[in-house]
């Protein structure tokens, strides 16, 4: 079979990414405009000014990603985009572009789900490893700054399909990460920042219980109840308990100087961030991360047994913690279960995991129509 070349673009949040990836397992180009600086001072993402940056930044995000992987938009044999979930300003930019591409150049236009573009990551860089001896059942956690979910991902002919067996009730865990970040002083995005500070304090200064979900999901509810068992996370709990502990040992003063000084620093290094923390936040911050490590990890575990998986993915933004990445490969190694994860870059959101995710789609001929529009809470096809 000759080789495709499909142009990637990603937009469903606060990065602009645009890639080149050859036959599905072969990264020519990924080009990623961060807009973190656009959004530090609002300790988030703002939906308006994520859409305008895309806006400025898409044009020459593509034209990178073409020079860089020695192709034209002629030489192009498809073009894939994020559909969903996300932002739907922000993916608006990305569909509206590569559609006028796809009209104008009368190539075939594909949409991609975001999530499966992330579990497509791992696929793509264990391709480029020369593993394509992947055992299925496939469990797959896709734990990120909007996402925490586990599906099962089977492989059927040329296509995937996949079931959702949980997710979160309430904050993503990358979610909880950058609001805890920015209830400590600690600046945005935080959950880099926490995974470097972790590792300087003691992560049983503060014993944080686990999350308790004790009634179905309300977007369940009305619903047959479903025989197999269910694996969902809440994340808000374990936020509101930092904040009490903020409250009730008086650490508010210490935050707002901490959210000062740091603010000074235009680029702060762990440096900066360790002189402005005493033992006792560098505590609380070891102490929300492990309790947040080891129920992304207890849970998935407990779901690869239910349901006797053969292999385990995790990506998405907090798949790059360091401490998430060690506590999974010691736990499923004990349990002779091989756990995957993708590269840091591949981790975050990129434009390279969507070009993946579009080449079963080419092989299947799955084009979708010059139509289609962004659906902010696109989900994954179940089985």
């Amino acid at each position: 079979m000759p080789d495709t070349h499909i142009l990637g673009i990603e937009s469903s949040c606060d990065e602009t990414g645009a890639a080149v990836v050859r036959s599905g397992e072969k990264i020519l180009s990924n080009v990623v405009f961060s807009q973190i600086a656009t959004h530090q001072p609002y300790g988030g993402v703002v939906p308006e000014l994520a859409s305008r940056e895309h806006l400025r930044a898409i044009v020459p995000v593509v034209r990178k990603a073409l020079a860089d992987a020695g192709q034209t938009y002629e030489s192009l044999d498809a073009i894939a985009v994020t559909q969903g979930p996300g932002l739907a300003g922000a993916l608006l930019v990305g569909i509206s572009y590569a559609k006028a591409l796809a009209f104008a150049l009368e190539k075939p236009l594909i949409a991609v789900n975001h999530l499966e573009g992330h579990i497509h990551a791992v696929l793509l860089e264990e391709r480029q490893k020369g593993n394509h001896e992947v055992k299925f059942p496939v469990l797959a956690l896709v734990v990120s700054g909007g996402h925490t979910h586990l599906y099962l991902a089977e492989q059927r002919g040329d296509g995937w399909s996949y079931e959702n067996i949980g997710h979160t009730r309430d904050d993503a865990a990358g979610e909880a990460f950058d609001k805890v970040a920015k209830l400590l002083g600690l600046g945005y995005p935080g959950g880099p920042v926490i995974d470097r500070l972790s590792a300087h304090g003691d992560p049983h200064t503060v014993k944080f219980g686990p999350s308790q979900i004790k009634h179905r999901d309300r977007n369940d509810r009305g619903k047959p109840r479903d025989a197999n068992p269910r694996f969902d996370f809440s994340y808000s709990g374990i936020k509101t308990a930092v904040l009490r502990y903020v409250e009730t040992h008086n650490l508010k003063v210490a935050v707002e100087e901490r959210r000062r000084a740091l603010s000074a620093i235009a680029k702060p290094k762990v440096d900066d961030y360790l002189s402005v923390c005493d033992r006792e936040t560098l505590g609380l911050v070891a102490s929300f991360q492990r309790a947040v490590v080891e129920d992304l990890v207890e849970k998935t575990l407990v779901a690869a047994r239910a349901y006797d998986v053969a292999t385990l993915f995790v990506t998405g933004g907090v798949a790059a913690n360091q401490e998430l990445r060690t506590t999974f490969e010691n736990r499923a190694a004990q349990e002779g279960l091989p756990v995957f994860f993708p590269s840091r870059p591949l981790s975050t959101d990129n434009a390279a995991m969507i070009a993946a995710a579009a080449y079963p789609k080419w092989l299947s001929r799955d084009f979708a129509p010059m139509d289609f529009s962004a659906d902010a809470g696109l989900q994954l096809q179940q089985l």
